[in-house]
């Protein structure tokens, strides 16, 4: 049985930071609470919290700020970590999918050799906001032959209704965000 962690003085470490990548965007940058020790020690044992004995495999971080805690979190689990990187970054031979961002458009890919079929798999980001990034993400999974184990990320901007795009799957944010 997992135990969920009260994160919610972590918000008092993120630094919002308006007209970013464009304007009438805020964003939310989680670098200030990365650079607090124990924000970010925190932020690790709440997901390791949440995620240990649900029997998983790898965990996904999605390029680039799911680099910085998946690792920590598939070390906390005994599971391997998987990077799905941005277009071109990665050596062998590659899935991709292409999805839409709340700014614009872009693509994910991952190793076509990165997750076995029936494996169980977590998938981290930092941020859920209109869901695109997950849903190509789990989309990847999926053409694998992967099994979601759950969608993590460090905040939710809950009036964007990402979470709406994933009712099958256990969505756990540690933040949330009304406006």
């Amino acid at each position: 049985m997992s135990t969920v962690i009260n994160c919610d003085p972590l918000k008092q470490l993120i630094r919002t930071v308006p007209d970013f990548p464009k304007p009438g965007i805020l964003f939310y940058d989680i670098t200030t609470l990365l650079k607090d020790p124990g924000g970010f020690a925190q932020l690790i044992d709440a997901f390791a919290a949440y995620y240990i004995g649900k029997d998983v495999d790898l965990v996904l971080g999605i390029e680039a700020r799911g680099f910085i805690f998946g690792p920590a979190l598939a070390y906390r689990l005994n599971a391997g970590f998987v990077p799905v990187r941005k277009p071109k970054k990665l050596p062998a031979p590659v899935e991709k999918v292409s999805y839409d961002l709340e700014y614009g458009t872009d693509s994910l890919e991952i190793h076509k050799d990165a997750i076995a079929p029936g494996q169980r798999v977590v998938i981290v980001d930092d941020l859920l906001a209109t869901g695109g990034t997950m849903q190509a993400t789990v989309q990847l999974v999926e053409k694998l032959g992967g099994q979601i184990a759950g969608l993590g990320v460090a905040i939710e901007l809950d009036f964007l209704k990402g979470r709406n795009k994933f009712p099958q799957h256990d969505v756990f944010s540690l933040l949330h965000y009304d406006d």
